[in-house]
């Protein structure tokens, strides 16, 4: 999936398309998961830290039950406007291995997840889609929330402890291009 054009773009392609099909628009109609993947993408243009500006959509029965974002807690300063409070982790899935993360915002997966409950949404059975596969603490919560199976687009750095609790709780699984890994600037400890 190439998700290089921004959303202004994408209309003018269509919009140029449209007028050389004298009126009609002949693109092949994308896939639910290409179309709630590129949803989240749009989501995540919300984020209010630039080290990971994610989105997920949590979808029941083709329909959106909430979203979410990387951000801050509400009524909390945001990293675009005070900086980055970053940590150096040490991961529970490869102890030698340490990265670097900014730790003021709650991930895009949380935010979803506490934005249903504080409406009343249940997503028990539901489907999350995001850019790339989720944290190990992300993955705990999916697995508590009883979402059934997780969409992404690309392989987290540090995830195998996420496949790992996914698949014993029997959670789908799906990583569109596995071979393909997020990177973020400052990432190596």
């Amino acid at each position: 999936m190439n998700n290089s054009l921004t959303l202004e773009e994408t209309l003018n392609a269509i919009t140029i398309l449209n007028m050389e099909g004298k009126g009609t628009c002949d693109m092949t109609r994308i896939s639910l998961d290409d179309y709630f993947l590129q949803l989240a993408n749009l989501v995540g243009t919300r984020g209010t830290c630039d080290r990971g500006r994610l989105g997920v959509v949590i979808v029941k029965d083709k329909r959106i039950l909430t979203t979410g974002y990387v951000g801050s807690p509400a009524g909390i300063s945001h990293c675009d406007d005070i900086g980055h409070e970053m940590h150096t982790i040490i991961h529970d899935d490869n102890m030698s291995v340490k990265t670097r993360h900014c730790v003021r915002t709650a991930h895009a997966e949380i935010n979803a997840i506490c934005n249903a409950a504080r409406h009343g949404v249940a997503i028990d059975g539901a489907t999350l889609y995001g850019r790339f596969e989720p944290c190990y603490t992300c993955a705990k919560a999916i697995i508590n929330a009883g979402i059934r199976r997780v969409v992404c687009e690309k392989a987290y750095h540090a995830s195998q402890e996420s496949r790992r609790i996914l698949k014993e709780a029997n959670v789908e699984l799906v990583v569109i291009n596995p071979d393909e890994t997020e990177q973020y600037p400052d990432q190596k400890g």
